[in-house]
């Protein structure tokens, strides 16, 4: 496994694989690897001929009184899982090389940055969307593959978004779980409870918004947790006026002091996610 930190190397290692005919796939991380993001690298490697993986905890995308200082950070466990996972370059630029002073240009995600995520961040997506127009700028892959659980997130590059991998009991993999202690694991289980609430609901011949975020809201509304939202969303994350198969459920909600996100598509649901024992 090639490991990167140079932008111009990283450019010149890309080029190199194109001239040869390869197809590149590309999974840009924050690290703090688990299962979840090791399954995108199997998908990449499924759709191309080289992968790579990058790890930044790109600053842009944190708030100010977020988690940017104490976000977990591994890679030494990172380098091994992902050369175990055949990763052939592990791409970890500097953040002066990233941002080599302050960046006067940012990406505006226009209407989608005042909703929901969006608005529960300020700022946030403008960070996320500068951070991947970089990222894709120097390492120049034919396919990217993202984790739906950051559903809001989802160049000539053709963007492939896998479903969420899940532990067996449900909890929507992610980097934060690892500040969880017992207690709040266990009432973390609440944000995918209620999204197989709405499921139900809807399954059931609901197709209401209104009543099937109620419903949802019943279930996130657990001892430990404390919601952000809850909303039942079409294309764009704008609302729907009914519910139908491909409207998607999306929730925030802390768990203490931890914030979690997760979703599911109402016609796919929460049993067509990815269930794993993770040991990452």
């Amino acid at each position: 496994m090639h490991e990167i930190t140079e932008l111009r190397e990283m450019r010149a290692w890309s080029r190199a694989e194109r001239e040869k005919g390869r197809r590149i796939g590309f999974v840009p991380t924050m690290g703090s690897l688990h299962e979840g993001h090791l399954r995108l690298v199997d998908r990449a490697r499924d759709h191309a001929d080289r992968v790579v993986l990058s790890v930044f905890v790109n600053p842009l995308q944190f708030g100010p009184q977020e988690d940017f200082e104490r976000y977990p950070r591994s890679l030494a466990r990172d380098r091994g899982l992902a050369a175990e996972r055949d990763v052939d370059c592990l791409f970890v630029p500097d953040t002066a090389a990233m941002y080599a002073a302050e960046p006067l240009v940012r990406i505006s995600p226009g209407p989608m940055a005042e909703t929901l995520e969006g608005a529960a961040r300020p700022g946030h997506f403008a960070g996320v969307l500068t951070v991947v127009a970089k990222l894709f700028h120097i390492v120049e892959p034919h396919l990217a593959v993202f984790g739906r659980k950051d559903y809001q997130q989802a160049l000539p590059v053709e963007i492939d978004v896998a479903p969420t991998v899940r532990e067996l009991d449900g909890l929507a993999l992610s980097s934060r779980n690892a500040y969880l202690d017992p207690d709040q694991r266990r009432a973390a289980l609440a944000l995918s409870r209620a999204l197989r609430a709405v499921e139900q609901a809807w399954r059931g011949g609901e197709s209401n918004p209104a009543v099937l975020e109620r419903r949802g809201m019943e279930v996130l509304r657990a001892t430990g947790v404390t919601p952000e939202y809850l909303a039942v969303v079409g294309e764009a994350m704008r609302p729907v006026k009914q519910a139908d198969a491909r409207a998607v459920v999306v929730i925030a909600a802390r768990v203490g002091a931890t914030r979690l996100i997760d979703n599911v598509v109402l016609g796919e649901g929460v049993a067509g996610d990815i269930a794993v024992a993770n040991r990452a």
